[in-house]
């Protein structure tokens, strides 16, 4: 690939609308900051885009110069995928609104919006989409690699959400793609990455969601196996109502945790009930089934309180290293594992996630989307976390060494959002099964050239024998 020169760089300044930073601007350091701070790239120029006029001259530009490429939109991506060494981010974060139709029950957003913006517009009308669980989570990632939250029992992926996507394409020209138009291109981005353009606004359906009852319900990890055993036959039998992630932690300093507690590491679910808030205690009633709780918490709260609930314990600018699996099961062996390494969680942020992704999620067929896994149950994260630099190589080998034990225990890919820095091709091949070959040939179609490959990458299918 090309590398960015001073007369390189003063010619794109002089096509784009937006602000073009450089190495040399005050306010690159800034600008090249993402979510996690244990990846430090140094891209040669950072690109503001500010509508999509500016994204269209901004891929010309690149391609036409031989210049590498990364997107980013809300900067949460845990491999780092919006940045390139020596090569150009473009930057969605001016794109950053959501408007919100409530006679149709739909919502327009900017590609550079994060979910707080997409939940603050719809809570207006009493209306929500399935996503994440972290109010600072970029819509446009969460969205692409398919996206699973408080949510997902009740109304799916926010994939299955997502009705039309605007898109710059690899040869600078901008389509819409839905059901009825680029439908193939459709079918990839609801699950298949950043793979096949630079989408630059999405339109979603919009569910009745307004108070919920958010929980929380913690045990001694002295009953981590009876609480597995009870959580992995309770979910898939529960109200999809009630959606519940289960977790292991160590309790952080701040309410409604009580003092005494506060330190120590835990097993624990998260709750968030979708339904009458009259019949709140009977959602809960069954938290004390596998043993008594040290501590349990519910109350209602409007469904954007419970989203940015804990976006203050993670701020941007954490070390994280991140590695997922999927799961359709939770065997008595893997329950093990889960024990061993909770006990070995080496910092207060670090933790591990299993997110119910069954209920309406099911509901999809297998080849209505580019996401492989309608039939799981379970999509699991292991996170090393920690504010300090020195600590990123012990949170790191914590997760990967956790992965490792568990991985033979999962379905054999994983979210694509939960794959780590310098996983391997065959990941990315696991984690689309028998799609990945589809996805290809589309990725052929739109991006035969794979400029769009600072993605977990799906490249383009051999071009066919003459």
């Amino acid at each position: 690939m090309a590398r960015m020169d001073d007369t390189t760089l003063e010619a794109m300044r002089t096509v784009l609308r937006g602000p073009v930073i450089s190495p040399q601007d005050p306010e690159y350091d800034g600008a090249r900051k993402i979510y996690n701070a244990m990846i430090d790239r140094r891209p040669a120029a950072i690109v503001r885009c500010s509508d999509a006029l500016d994204v269209m001259n901004a891929v010309d530009f690149i391609r036409d110069h031989g210049l590498e490429l990364a997107v980013r939109g809300g900067g949460h991506s845990g491999a780092g995928l919006c940045l390139v060494d020596g090569g150009v981010t473009i930057d969605l974060s001016p794109m950053r609104w959501a408007r919100v139709d409530p006679a149709t029950k739909t919502a327009l957003v900017g590609a550079g919006s994060l979910l707080g913006d997409l939940d603050h517009a719809a809570h207006a009308f009493g209306l929500a989409v399935p996503s994440g669980i972290n109010s600072r989570t970029g819509v446009g990632g969460l969205t692409l690699g398919g996206g699973h939250g408080y949510l997902t029992r009740k109304y799916g992926l926010t994939v299955d959400s997502l009705l039309s996507a605007d898109v710059v394409l690899a040869d600078g020209s901008f389509v819409t793609a839905n059901e009825k138009e680029h439908a193939d291109l459709f079918w990839a981005l609801r699950g298949g990455g950043g793979n096949f353009g630079v989408v630059t606004s999405f339109t979603f359906q919009l569910h009745p969601v307004h108070t919920v009852a958010a929980g929380t319900t913690l045990w001694s990890l002295d009953h981590i196996r009876e609480v597995l055993e009870w959580y992995r036959d309770f979910i898939p039998q529960a109200d999809e109502d009630l959606n519940g992630f289960f977790s292991s932690f160590v309790v952080p300093p701040v309410p409604p945790f009580p003092e005494e507690i506060h330190g120590q590491r835990m097993c624990g679910v998260v709750w968030c009930w979708t339904g009458d808030m009259g019949r709140v205690d009977e959602a809960f009633a069954a938290v004390n089934q596998p043993a008594e709780p040290v501590f349990h918490f519910a109350a209602p709260m409007p469904y954007p309180a419970l989203q940015s609930m804990f976006d203050d314990l993670l701020p941007p600018g954490y070390q994280w290293y991140w590695r997922g699996d999927f799961f359709d099961r939770i065997t008595d062996e893997s329950i093990a594992v889960h024990a061993k390494h909770a006990e070995r969680i080496p910092t207060d942020l670090s933790l591990m996630h299993l997110y119910p992704v069954d209920g309406a999620a099911h509901r999809v067929a297998p080849e209505d989307t580019a996401w492989a896994y309608r039939h799981a149950l379970w999509s699991g994260v292991f996170a090393g976390i920690d504010p300090d630099p020195a600590n990123a190589g012990t949170v790191k080998q914590w997760c990967v060494d956790y992965w490792e034990e568990m991985h033979p225990h999962s379905m054999g890919g994983s979210y694509v959002n939960f794959l780590g820095e310098g996983e391997a091709e065959d990941r990315v091949k696991a984690t689309y099964r028998d799609h990945y070959d589809r996805l290809a040939e589309i990725k052929r179609t739109y991006d035969p050239h794979n400029l769009f490959h600072a993605t977990q990458n799906v490249k383009p299918a051999p071009a066919p024998a003459a």
